[in-house]
């Protein structure tokens, strides 16, 4: 169990380097862009590729930030519940994540296939946009994982 969990907190910390890394070339590109706009002379295309970099910073983000409990909880009802039942929600909560997420994941893989046979590409800059697909897609394979992962944890009643 142990090594599980450590394999997904390397894939997280990868991905969230990689999405920060993201953030930081969406943040230079819309900044240029701004700056040299006052000049007349935007980026072509711009607006596609910091579109393209957020899908790729939030995709990246999930696993991580479900791996914390980052995640937006409404618990005004729970709380008063008992702590054994409290935990039996948050085990139903894993296996629904880690069930929809991963259908989520395998449906955006599909749809990046298609893309690749129909060989669509980007509407301005007309770049092959299925790396970005499989990205996102990729990120929601690391937050499906990381909620099976953390049932797992609960099955074997080791601290998640």
């Amino acid at each position: 169990m142990k090594h599980l969990d450590a394999i997904n907190v390397f894939l997280n910390k990868i991905l969230v380097i990689l999405g920060g890394i993201a953030v930081m070339a969406l943040m230079l590109l819309a900044t240029g862009n701004v700056v040299l706009r006052i000049f007349g002379m935007p980026y072509r295309g711009a607006y596609e590729i910091v579109s393209f970099l957020g899908a790729v910073v939030i995709a990246f983000a999930l696993g991580f930030t479900q791996k914390r409990k980052g995640h937006i909880v409404v618990d005004i009802l729970t709380d008063h519940f008992p702590k054994k039942v409290q935990d039996v929600i948050e085990t139903i909560a894993d296996i629904v994540i880690m069930v929809f997420f991963g259908i989520v994941c395998w449906q955006i893989y599909i749809w990046g296939i298609k893309i690749i046979e129909s060989r669509e590409v980007s509407e301005t800059l007309k770049i092959p946009f299925y790396p970005f697909v499989f990205a996102v897609a990729t990120g929601f394979a690391m937050l499906s994982f990381t909620a099976f992962v953390d049932f797992l944890k609960k099955m074997f009643r080791e601290e998640a």
